[in-house]
């Protein structure tokens, strides 16, 4: 209900916006001027606009365009002085990356009858420690057996009614009481079935176009990452119409173990390495007071983002859509100008008609990621630079880390946290910075000027919470904080869905900056046009203080709520 009666004021809100532009929209382009020691809006213009150009393509992990980007910090940091604290004496730590994905010739039949791949099944693939499927499924007649609803345990089948057969799944239920795709929420659990030939989840039909691409599209992730039981059972999506004729009736009207149809198929998947290296950037600001030095304040973002779109589409098009009808971009079902109802198709054309007298349209194919995470990773760049100009320097060594593959599944902060360039447990506190060049009111509810959103803050440490907290007074930065997001339980888990969690699990204390989700969350139109670049820099800067206040404390932060388990999946 809370989630519903935010959406529905986002809603109002972004028809009044889209109608009536709230500020001047910056400039499609923008000559780069000379930045300084000081923390700039223009600064903060001219880093943000070359970091995410069309020319990065996206920046997607294991892409020229990433590895452009990559170049570009540290170059930066090379001009700025700072210290290299990556491997071999440079800024770069590889991050050991393959490309994986579903090799050609996937086959699944019944009674004669083939099925498609991508209309009627999807192999379900391997990605980090949510999907943890992938084997190879190979049956040249396995029966099929009805295995239950995904989710309610007490009533799906044992073990050995599964051994040697494809189990069928019906959809799990949502908070609603309504079934839904989110098949992978007890995920995990299917490592009991580890001697079925197979488990297929009735749930194709539900799944939106976007998460089928993500199943379906190569994947690029980190070699030798699977966590999961060394035996898995292979696992396929499959529509409510291929689990009926696979079963001969509906899976509402079985018995868990009922036995259904002979099933035969195949499929296999493929690893390569990435046609261009990943690399997380990290550099180090040197601590002024030896006694101190070896201890140090991480400050992190991340520099990828998703890459392109295979088909262009016009550029204002989807931003008037999603401004109108999907607030929350992707973090909200996609949508289609043709399945509008007749009123909302009215908005929309009125809408993008006034967008219409003021610009031509464009096409366009690019995933900027202007605010996720260009905004994030300039932001940091720009504190860095901030840091160099100061005498004295912080007490503490400041060290600067780029996660590289966050938005394959924090991939880069994983493999730094396992592979660390300096001690983990010299580290006192990571600031993560994720996506704060927005939050204006049309953006999220309640937001402004000021609006900023904090997570994780007082999970560890009680102290750092305080102090954050205090920075904003005693510096007067006006911010107003939003803590909604970290409540426990939250349905959008934002404390484990960025790279700050794969500190806070090794006891470091932490805290996340955003400005939160905006209706160009993951789009085409995430663009440098659209950031708040005054709010940019005030954000910057608060973040900058809450470091520098850090760094010169005389003790460090004590911890003390409890420690999680580093090798149990993470909670909010």
């Amino acid at each position: 209900m809370i989630r519903n009666a935010r959406l529905a004021a986002l809603a109002c809100a972004a028809a009044a916006l889209a109608a009536h532009p709230a500020r001047a929209q910056e400039p499609l382009k923008h000559a780069p001027r000379p930045t300084a020691g000081a923390i700039s809006a223009q600064d903060l213009r001219t880093r943000l606009y070359a970091f995410a150009d069309d020319s990065m393509m996206g920046r997607e992990a294991g892409t020229r365009g990433n590895a452009m980007g990559t170049a570009y910090i540290a170059s930066e940091l090379r001009r700025l002085g700072l210290r290299p604290a990556g491997e071999n004496g440079g800024y770069f730590q590889d991050v050991p990356m393959v490309q994986r994905g579903l090799a050609p010739g996937a086959t699944l039949s019944v009674d004669g009858q083939s099925y498609a791949v991508g209309t009627d099944f999807l192999a379900v693939p391997r990605y980090g420690q949510i999907l943890q499927f992938a084997p190879a499924f190979s049956a040249s007649g396995v029966q099929a057996v009805y295995g239950g609803r995904v989710g309610e345990p007490s009533t799906m089948i044992s073990p050995e009614q599964a051994r040697g057969k494809l189990v069928v799944f019906a959809a799990p239920m949502g908070q609603n009481g309504q079934p839904t795709f989110a098949f992978w929420a007890a995920g995990r659990t299917y490592a009991q079935y580890a001697d079925a030939a197979g488990v297929a989840f009735a749930t194709l039909d539900l799944t939106g176009q976007g998460l089928r691409g993500f199943l379906s599209t190569d994947r690029t992730e980190l070699k030798g990452e699977e966590q999961a039981p060394a035996r898995l059972p292979a696992g396929l999506i499959i529509s409510s119409a291929a689990a009926e004729h696979i079963m001969g009736a509906p899976l509402a009207n079985l018995q868990v173990g009922a036995a259904g149809k002979t099933v035969t198929g195949a499929f296999t998947f493929f690893e390569r390495p990435t046609p261009h290296p990943v690399r997380n950037v990290i550099a180090v600001l040197p601590g002024s007071d030896p006694a101190m030095r070896g201890q140090y304040v991480a400050i992190g973002a991340h520099p990828d983002h998703v890459g392109t779109e295979h088909d262009a589409v016009e550029h204002d098009s989807v931003k008037v859509l999603h401004r109108l009808f999907r607030p929350e971009g992707a973090d909200q079902p996609g949508i289609d100008a043709d399945t509008l109802s007749a009123p909302q198709k009215a908005r929309f054309r009125a809408a993008l008609d006034s967008v219409r007298a003021r610009r031509p349209a464009r096409v366009d194919s690019i995933y900027n990621g202007a605010d996720d995470d260009g905004s994030g990773s300039m932001g940091v760049l720009e504190i860095a630079e901030h840091f160099v100009s100061l005498s004295p320097k912080p007490r503490r060594s400041i060290l600067f880390v780029w996660h590289n593959a966050e938005e394959l599944g924090l991939l880069g902060s994983e493999h730094f946290a396992a592979h660390p360039t300096v001690p983990l447990d010299s580290i006192v506190a990571q600031l993560n910075i994720d996506m704060i060049g927005r939050g204006a009111a049309g953006d999220t509810e309640g937001g402004g000027p000021g609006y900023l959103q904090l997570v994780g803050s007082r999970r560890l440490s009680t102290q750092l919470g305080d102090l954050v907290e205090s920075v904003n007074t005693s510096g007067r930065h006006g911010f107003t904080f939003d803590y909604s997001m970290d409540a426990n339980g939250h349905d959008q888990n934002i404390y484990c869905r960025s790279d700050h969690a794969n500190y806070a699990k090794h006891g470091i204390p932490v805290t996340f900056f955003t400005t939160g989700g905006h209706s160009d969350y993951h789009q085409l139109t995430d663009e440098p046009q659209y950031i708040a670049y005054d709010k940019l820099a005030a954000i910057s800067r608060f973040i900058g203080a809450v470091g520098l206040e850090i760094a010169n404390r005389d003790a460090r932060l004590v911890v003390d709520k409890p420690i999680p388990d580093p090798n149990a999946p993470c909670r909010q």
